[in-house]
Formats: structure tokens, C-alpha cells, sequence
């Protein structure tokens, strides 16, 4: 789809979303989902399974995502402000660059996601399961972290880091 904005219609996007299951499964028809540049602000993608997708450079603020599979999706560029990510799995996704400020990623599942370069201000990570994510470079001013596991995570030149955590990045 490229970088432009396209407004996908629900007839497209169900079509997609249906022949991009047909791929996960191996079964004829199916085509790997490519929603990269789409216009999917305030879409309902409520537990879609978009594992392997391409949604790069993407425009999904304001959607909801809530339980979506996400695992090893490309979201690099993509715009997720105000997106709605409770629970969802997006375990090893390419997340670098995303803008998911104000986004709820509470209770998501992160691990050896990429975000680095990415912008998380006032995002909810409460809950969220980061650990051995790539945060370097990542603007974390006002995220709320409560609970948040972020063993071994690369905090390298995280932007605005909690006061508390001031200390233990410097000394890693």
C-alpha cells in the first residue's frame, strides 16, 4: 500500500484479515497481510490475529486492538496514538519509531520487542511484560510503569526515564 494515507472500507479490511489467516494456516488463497500506509484510525481490530502482517508507516490511532495477536508484526512508523493495546500479544514486533503516545498497553506482552526510537509518553505500560524489549532511545516521559517487567531490557538513552530509574540506568 505504500506511505499514503488509504481509508480502508470494513469489506476491505475483513477481506484481508481473512486471506491473511488462510496464509498463517498454509492453506490456498491465503496472502500475508500487507496494510502498510493504510488509514485505520478508530478501526475495531478487537482479537484479529495479525501475526507476521506488515503495518508499517500505518495509521491506527485510536483503534482498538485489545487482545489482537501482534507477535513479530512490522509497526516500525506506525502512528498508535490513543490506540487501545490491552492484552495484546506483540511479542518480538518491529514497533521502532512508533508513535504510541497516550497508547494502553497495559497487560500486553512485549518481550524482545523493538521500540526503540519510539515515543511512549503518558502511554499506560502498567502490567506490560517488556522484558529483553529494545527501549533505547525510547521517550518514556510520563508512561506509567507500575508493575511493569523490564528485566533485561536495553534501557540505553531512554528519553525521560522515571526519576527513579535514573540511577539504575547510569550504572548498567
Amino acid at each position: 500500500m505504500g506511505k499514503g494515507r488509504n481509508k480502508m472500507t470494513n469489506e476491505e479490511l475483513k477481506t484481508i484479515l481473512e486471506a491473511h489467516e488462510k496464509w498463517l494456516k498454509g492453506l490456498e488463497n491465503g496472502e500475508r497481510a500487507n496494510l502498510s500506509g493504510a488509514d485505520l484510525k478508530n478501526a475495531d481490530l478487537r482479537g484479529a490475529i495479525l501475526i507476521f502482517a506488515d503495518l508499517r508507516w500505518a495509521d491506527l490511532s485510536e483503534a482498538d486492538l485489545s487482545g489482537t495477536g501482534l507477535r513479530y508484526t512490522n509497526l516500525k512508523g506506525t502512528n498508535l496514538s490513543q490506540v487501545i493495546l490491552k492484552n495484546a500479544d506483540l511479542y518480538g514486533a518491529n514497533l521502532r519509531g512508533a508513535n504510541l503516545s497516550y497508547a494502553d498497553l497495559s497487560d500486553a506482552d512485549l518481550r524482545w520487542a523493538d521500540l526503540s526510537e519510539a515515543d511512549l509518553r503518558n502511554a499506560n505500560l502498567s502490567y506490560a511484560d517488556l522484558s529483553s524489549a529494545d527501549l533505547s532511545g525510547a521517550d518514556l516521559s510520563g508512561a506509567d510503569l507500575r508493575y511493569t517487567d523490564l528485566r533485561k531490557a536495553n534501557l540505553t538513552n531512554v528519553k525521560n526515564p522515571p526519576s527513579r530509574w535514573k540511577r539504575r540506568i547510569n550504572n548498567n
